[in-house]
């Protein structure tokens, strides 16, 4: 499948990887891959391909680094750098996490970014986007999925 559509970004949440696992494990040929496992527990995990073609390095946030499971890094093109970050939220974070998850949105969100991800915002009507409880809105007045493509 990848390599009939030859997509430039992959983006896998819930890869449900481990340390125990390498890195040439998950690679995929013609792709750097950044990646960020679940710690402590079964499941979660991030795992972000850049085509090689690409000039692609990791970025490490302060804010970043409170979310457990986000990986994120910073595309070269020409004069530009676009920062492009992917976020697994599991359905029952707290409070608490939720709000180191929107903050490290914010934060890169003061560049030019894409953020992608798997956010279990089950509750967004996302044509109209409108959130019917109050994490929903609160996600959305992130300002960032003004500019949601696709869920």
């Amino acid at each position: 499948m990848v390599e009939d559509i030859d997509p430039h970004i992959i983006g896998i949440t819930e890869s449900w990887a481990t340390p125990d696992i390498s890195d040439a494990e998950l690679g995929m040929t013609g792709y750097v891959m950044f990646r960020k496992d679940r710690l402590g527990r079964r499941g979660g995990g991030v795992i972000l391909y850049i085509k090689e073609s690409i000039q692609a390095y990791e970025i490490k946030l302060e804010k970043e680094a409170e979310c457990e499971e986000a990986v994120g890094c910073n595309i070269v093109t020409g004069n530009s750098t676009l920062t492009v970050g992917l976020v697994y939220r599991s359905p029952n974070k707290s409070i608490e996490e939720n709000e180191k998850i929107h903050n490290a949105i914010k934060e890169v969100s003061k560049r030019d970014c894409i953020i992608m991800g798997d956010f279990n915002h089950g509750h967004i009507q996302w044509t109209s986007l409108q959130g019917t409880g109050r994490e929903d809105q609160e996600f959305l007045n992130l300002g960032t999925s003004q500019r949601t493509i696709d869920q």
